[in-house]
């Protein structure tokens, strides 16, 4: 079936930035939203982003005014630019794309140092 793949992940001191990447195995035809969540050990995934196909965003408050959702429909990638990271960040990044699609990634792993 269809896999995504997440990658820009790593470790980074706090205030620093780092750019998620997400992107697909094979061409998918359907027009499907899109979503970042992540998850710390022992906690609940959370959505923290998501991205229509019409072009419109929702954020969670946690990110809101640091994370900035994006995709490129030329080749179906979706970004997350995050920047002023917080420790409370660290966490395992998961890309999806949902509604009508259910297509998950791995994860990658994010790291922030004091």
């Amino acid at each position: 079936q269809v896999q995504l793949v997440e990658s820009g992940g790593g470790s980074v001191q706090a205030g620093g930035s780092l750019k998620l990447s997400c992107v697909e195995s094979e061409v998918i035809i359907k027009r499907c939203t899109k979503a970042w969540f992540r998850q710390v050990p022992g906690k609940e995934r959370e959505r923290i982003s998501l991205i229509r196909p019409d072009g419109t965003t929702n954020y969670e408050d946690s990110v809101k005014g640091r994370f900035t959702i994006s995709q490129e429909s030329a080749n179906n990638t979706m970004y997350l630019q995050m920047t002023n990271l917080k420790i409370e960040d660290t966490a395992r990044y998961y890309c999806a794309w949902l509604h009508p699609c259910n297509f998950w990634g791995q994860g990658t792993q994010v790291i922030v140092s004091p």
